[in-house]
């Protein structure tokens, strides 16, 4: 066989594999978005990670995987009192990385932090943490993901005002995956406050995002449940 043809075979493979792996997000792209607003699997998303692995820092990501490997291993028991001097080893060590390197590093660091505080319900070390993030992931990816978070953890905390800004905010940024789910939760948020302003806020997610089938037929269906009461 030619190395023309050899060529031709690998193209046609890639291409079925590409179709095949975009035709499971389409038919999955719910889980997909719970994913990536998750804390720490967003942080971990592949094309990033392999971006920074071929920079200056893959020293600095690979200090980071360790770090983020410890909390895998802690998450689950981390309510353990046992644990306790563990835990916050793990937190001096990613306060110190996070305070030695800049940008994405000390954003995922930021982010690691936030999700042990999360997990151990401690809201408002979790909400620093992200608003840490959000600043150290200026004009990233990261950075519209930690500002949505931030504004989860504000309305665990029971600030629905608070955590209707930040989602006002992340809704804004342009090509955030969880733009839409953002726009949702600003109407959710807004019920108790505001029947007008919950309306406009589920308007803004079916007009702006029209492509979206997930949050637009939730929007819709509050539209129409607001109207009928």
């Amino acid at each position: 066989m030619t190395d023309k043809a050899k060529e031709k075979i690998r193209r046609q493979d890639e291409a079925e594999l590409l179709e095949k792996v975009s035709g499971f997000i389409q038919r999955n792209r719910a889980v997909f978005l719970v994913c990536l607003i998750a804390a720490v699997a967003v942080l971990a998303g592949f094309i990033t990670v392999t971006s920074v692995l071929h920079s200056h820092n893959a020293k600095a990501m690979s200090r980071l995987e360790t770090l983020n490997q410890r909390y895998e291993a802690l998450r689950f028991d981390i309510a353990d009192a046992s644990k306790d001097a563990d835990v916050q080893t793990l937190l001096n060590e990613l306060a110190a990385f996070a305070s030695e390197h800049k940008g994405y590093a000390s954003a995922r660091a930021y982010s690691i932090t936030a999700a042990v505080h999360s997990d151990k319900k401690n809201w408002t070390e979790a909400e620093k943490a992200w608003a840490d993030a959000s600043v150290a992931a200026k004009g990233t990816y990261l950075e519209p993901v930690a500002v949505y978070n931030q504004a989860i953890v504000l309305e665990e905390q029971n600030n629905a005002q608070g955590a209707i800004d930040l989602f006002i905010k992340a809704a804004a940024f342009t090509g955030f995956p969880g733009a839409s789910r953002a726009q949702f939760n600003i109407g959710r948020l807004q019920e108790p406050l505001s029947k007008e302003a919950a309306i406009e806020a589920y308007r803004s997610v079916l007009s702006k995002w029209p492509d979206d089938e997930v949050w637009t037929s939730f929007a819709e269906s509050r539209i129409i449940a607001l109207g009928l009461k």
